[in-house]
């Protein structure tokens, strides 16, 4: 099905409000999505839990965060963002007070199961590609997607206000604050935010759907290496936390501001990633970025010291990840096929995401608590990040037209 083409100036009239409504509603989807994580030090003191248990802990709301995405990028190519964003984030809301009940008690198995669904936020990246990619010209593309990427910032927000907010408010009270500013969004995005004008529904069954989405070529290239890029700015941003604790003996707080600086260099850096590939070519930008990742991981091997150097590593590599989060979908937006991008977007969000729930489950269980070292799960970190190299400027055919 081909879309129609819209007027010019009808696309330029939507577009910033649409792009900023769409980035709202991302993070604070994310935000809700991340909630456990800067808690980890919190709960695992509280319910004394294994290395294992609370990388389980920390990683399990990915999952439905990942998988789900397939889903709602098959949904939005018939729904439309407009009632997609809306649906999630009110869906989201139960989950994150549920979180806070089981944590109340004191259920470890009750955590899981309520982390689980709190996943539901993780899936509105899905929605919002597709959203976003139909209210801009292929040229702008990587900008678009860029920007809306940044709304990953919610993990930052997350990691920097929730242990606070838990300090100010209580526990309890700061997951009902997320609920309620979940549900606002919703009513907001509701009320202002339209699909694009030339945007017409893909009526296609989903199964068939995600199968032709599947076969595509691209759809696995950029599974793989969003997998590489954006996986590793999850399982930092989650793991982070505890990472910075068992290494640098940091407190919750401590830990927090620094996964929520990290976190804010990797949102500046997503939209930058997509304008230099819309300059230069999604394929350079993704090469610098996993270069620069596998560099930076045989850095973080020595285990620098405080402040600057550990810092500037850290730093540095969520720079890194950023930029490879945002040339990868730029080379989505580019090279999908228009009527498929919801679908191809929902599968390659999927391995994003699941490229972040493996990496805190390995590194929780490849930690050795005498030496206080990661080095085994940093050493995977590196030889992931050199394949993705090669496969980026080797495995993937430049198409006619696209010399990048």
């Amino acid at each position: 099905m081909t879309a129609p083409t819209a007027d010019p100036a009808a696309l330029r009239a939507g577009q910033g409000l649409n792009l900023f409504l769409a980035t709202l509603a991302f993070c604070i989807s994310f935000w809700a999505w991340n909630l456990i994580a800067p808690l980890g030090v919190r709960y695992s003191d509280i319910l004394d839990l294994s290395s294992t248990q609370k990388s389980v802990l920390v990683a399990i709301p990915i999952i439905v965060g990942s998988l789900g995405r397939i889903l709602t990028g098959a949904l939005t190519d018939r729904f439309g963002g407009r009632l997609m964003f809306p649906v999630l984030l009110v869906a989201t809301a139960p989950f994150v007070v549920l979180v806070a009940v089981a944590g109340e008690i004191g259920s470890y198995p009750m955590l899981l199961v309520m982390g689980f669904f709190l996943g539901i936020g993780g899936t509105t990246f899905a929605v919002g590609i597709p959203f976003v990619n139909a209210w801009y010209d292929p040229s702008k593309r990587g900008f678009a997607t860029g920007v809306f990427g940044a709304g990953m910032g919610g993990t930052a927000l997350s990691a920097f206000f929730t242990p606070r907010f838990v300090s100010w408010f209580g526990y309890v009270t700061t997951h009902v604050i997320i609920a309620v500013a979940l549900v606002a969004v919703a009513v907001i995005v509701w009320m202002f935010m339209h699909d694009a004008p030339q945007w017409r529904p893909n009526r296609d069954a989903v199964a068939p759907k995600l199968i032709a989405a599947a076969k595509l070529p691209i759809t696995w290239q950029m599974g793989f290496l969003y997998a590489a890029t954006f996986g590793g700015f999850v399982a930092f941003s989650t793991y982070l936390p505890t990472y910075l604790k068992d290494i640098y003996d940091f407190d919750l707080q401590a830990a927090g501001t620094r996964t929520a600086g990290f976190a804010v260099a990797a949102v500046i850096a997503r939209p930058l990633g997509g304008i230099l590939s819309d300059r230069f070519g999604p394929r350079i930008i993704t090469a610098v970025s996993t270069a620069g990742a596998a560099l930076l991981a045989v850095w973080m091997i020595t285990q620098p010291p405080l402040e600057i150097p550990a810092g500037l590593d850290f730093v540095l590599m969520a720079v890194c990840m950023g930029l490879g989060s945002g040339s990868v979908f730029s080379w989505v937006a580019r090279d999908a096929p228009a009527a498929r991008v919801g679908s191809v977007t929902g599968i390659v969000g999927a391995a994003g995401g699941l490229g972040g729930f493996f990496p805190p489950l390995v590194m929780g269980a490849t930690y050795d608590a005498a030496a206080h070292s990661y080095t085994v799960g940093l050493v995977l970190l590196v030889i992931t990040a050199c394949f993705a190299l090669v496969f980026t400027i080797f495995g993937i055919k430049r198409r006619e037209g696209h010399p990048t």
